[in-house]
Formats: structure tokens, sequence, C-alpha cells
């Protein structure tokens, strides 16, 4: 199956690292068309349909609109590369054949907000990436796309990057802010939201690498041929992440409104060795368990939603009917209780509890209060939790119990047999 490569229609082509490779096929010229008329940018993007690419699926313009619309002495542009997600790639390949789209997509969102600096928050587990990023950099700024003056224009924006700690927990925003400024990397209250106060306390642009690079596709095609692109209200292409029990795992660009079957069958070649396909986790380790039923469902925000899957970050991860539900279950619960940072009750207490109810399912000790005491606290954690973290934590478990009772039936049927 042909992909439809525009984000990563550079890789293989260029060095990655010079800025000249990437202006003679086209790059930067979004910049120079938003140096032009900076005051119609956001409703460039408002017009788009581009929403966020990180999980939350926000529109990228209406963000914009209110960094733009507060008045600050300073103002920040922040690209979230931390990338924490278990089985997600896509921002690390990203960055690494096409970095200046990146760099790019950022310069632009200080143009059109009024920001003159820039923040590449990077894993602590890509050194690598830190490395071709501080090229690129580099080199952007010999060649008067980043810095003072950018193209004999009034405007600078200068771009530095800072590295995390390898804490899941900074992929939320206001944590990845706290980390920054310096700070234990723990999630903010909100309100007041990033875009009023946000990094050291000013007006800030979070988006994800991915987003990044969709905004100077937006510019050079115009609002109206990228809104045709892909989904309806979900437009543009999207990076998918293929993992788990597939012949074919990577990182692949296609159209939003692609079908999970299409991935999985054409694009990944199913199962490996033959085998049955029991489960597929969409969105992450944080997204929902569904049934092969739901392999005709387009990869939208509004299709998945639609029918209890999650389209977070395009994500997908496939189960074959040799894995146990209860053991990837307990995994991904093991895996939250580590990487909670533990400032609300809701997500510290709530985490380490999901675990251990899971584990009686695992050791065949569980009965059918178990399974309304995994709602009852999940529905807790949805509505109380202070982050994403603890918010969507629940989702893989709780989906599962749902999706799959016979799974959970049959742990407990071995109870009785003891």
């Amino acid at each position: 199956m042909q992909e439809t490569r525009m984000m990563l229609r550079n890789i293989g082509k260029i060095n990655p690292i010079s800025s000249m490779e990437y202006a003679k096929l086209g790059g930067y010229s979004s910049l120079r068309l938003a140096l032009s008329f900076p005051n119609g940018i956001v409703g460039m993007l408002k017009d788009s349909g581009l929403r966020g690419r990180g999980g939350a699926g926000f529109p990228v313009g209406l963000k914009w609109a209110f960094v733009r619309d507060t008045e600050a002495p300073q103002k920040y542009i922040i690209c979230n590369a931390d990338e924490g997600e278990p089985g997600t790639n896509k921002d690390r390949i990203l960055i690494m054949g096409n970095p200046h789209a990146v760099l790019e997509g950022m310069a632009i969102a200080g143009r059109a907000v009024g920001a003159s600096k820039g923040y590449i928050y990077v894993r602590a587990e890509y050194p690598y990436v830190r490395n071709l990023l501080e090229k690129a950099i580099a080199d952007a700024e010999e060649h008067n796309f980043l810095g003072k003056g950018i193209l004999g224009s009034d405007f600078d924006f200068y771009i530095e990057i800072r590295m995390g700690a390898g804490a899941y927990i900074c992929g939320e925003e206001t944590a990845l802010m706290q980390s920054i400024e310096g700070q234990r990397g723990e999630p903010r209250f909100k309100p007041p939201f990033p875009a009023q106060k946000g990094l050291f306390g000013m007006p800030t642009v979070v988006n994800n690498v991915e987003t990044f690079a969709n905004v100077p596709l937006v510019l050079s095609l115009g609002s109206e041929n990228f809104k045709t692109i892909g989904a309806p209200k979900t437009s543009g292409t999207k990076l998918f992440t293929l993992s788990g029990n597939i012949c074919r795992p990577g990182v692949y660009e296609f159209q939003t409104g692609i079908t999970i079957r299409e991935l999985f069958e054409e694009v990944g070649g199913g199962c490996p060795n033959g085998k049955k396909l029991q489960a597929i986790q969409t969105g992450g380790a944080s997204g929902a368990i569904i049934s092969p039923d739901l392999l005709d469902t387009p990869m939208d925000i509004e299709s998945c939603a639609a029918v209890g899957a999650t389209f977070g970050a395009g994500d997908l991860m496939f189960i074959d009917e040799d894995q146990d539900l209860i053991e990837v279950c307990a995994s991904l619960a093991g895996f939250f209780v580590d990487e909670s940072c533990g400032k609300c009750t809701p997500c510290r207490e709530g985490n380490k509890r999901l675990l251990e109810l899971i584990m009686k399912f695992r050791h065949h000790t569980a009965t059918p209060k178990d399974i309304d005491t995994i709602n009852d606290l999940a529905s807790t954690m949805m509505d109380a939790s202070l982050c994403g973290l603890g918010q969507t934590s629940p989702t893989p478990i709780v989906t599962a119990v749902k999706n799959f009772p016979e799974v959970f039936e049959r742990a407990m049927a071995r109870r009785d047999e003891k």
C-alpha cells in the first residue's frame, strides 16, 4: 500500500542537517511566506483544520490564537519531543530525517504569536537526536533561517535544546515546562493554562514534533487544499506506529481516515506465523484495548471516539492469540505505577491499586466484586487526577474488562477450580 509521504518526503533524499538542501526542495518557503503576512497565519491554521498530533488533538490555530491575543513582554514556543510512550518512535524518525521541517514550523509559530524564543524538549534516551538537532539549528542560523533578522526581516527567533531526565510525566505540557525551568517535573494546576501563563510565567505555545512539521505544509498548500487531505475533522496525514505481533512493524505516513484493517493487513502484513489477532491497543500505553471486530474503524479522532477506541498519537499495538491479555494489562499497570509522579492521590494510589487488582486475576484469586472495584476506581481516577497520566492510565484495563469479559471470567473460574 502506497504511503502518502508529506512530512517524511525528504527522508533519504537530503542530508538532514543541511538547511540549504532542505531549502532546495521547497523548505523554508513557508517561513518566507509567514514573514510577509504574520497576522494571517493563525487564520490559515484555523481554516486548515490542523489538530495537534501529540495525543489530545486540540485545534492548533485556536491554541496559537490564545497566545497571540495575550499581552506579555515575552512569549515562548516549546516543541515537545519527550516521546516517552512505549511503542512509539515517530518523532525520533521525523527529527532524524527531516529536522528542518520542525524548526521551520517553530519559527512560523514564533512569527504568528510574537515569540522570539523556542525550546525543544528532548527525552534523555535520545542523545543522538540532540546531537543532530544541535547541528541542524547551527546550520539554520548560519544561513539566516534562524537567529537575528531572519531572511532580512525584523523577526528574531532562537531555538535551544533542553534534555529531560527520562520521566514519562514530562510529556505532559505543564510538567515539561517545570522541567525546563529546572524544577521537579510535576504537572501544574490548570487554569491558568500555558497559553496565558506558561514557561517562566509567560504565554507559551506547546506542540508536538509532528504538529510543527505539519505547519509548513499548511502554508505551502493553502488551508483549503490541506483540508481536503485525510478525514474531514482530522485533516492531513498522520505518522502511524505499528508494533507488537505484526510482520512489518514501523512508522508509516498515511492520510487520516485509513482503517485499522488496512494498516494491519496491507501495511503491517498481519500477525507473524499465521497467528490470529486477539486484540488491538490504539493510541499508546494509555489507549483503549479493542476487539478485532473494530478493524474497519477509520483512524481519525471522531471515528475512534465513536467506537470507544483511542486515536492518541497514532500508535497501534497488535496482540495475537498467544498473548495473555491479563499479563498485558499487568505490564501496562506496572508501567504507570512506576511513571506516576506521585503529586496527586488518585493517580499515585489509584495506579497501585489497579495493579493489585489485575494481579488478583493473574493469580486466579479474583472475584466478580473486583470487576466492580476496577470500574469504580477507574472512574474516580479519570475524574479526579491532576493530569492526563492519571486520567487516562485506567483506560486499557477498563476497556479490556469491557471488551474481553471472557478472559476475566476464565481467570475467576480458575479460582473456583482450586
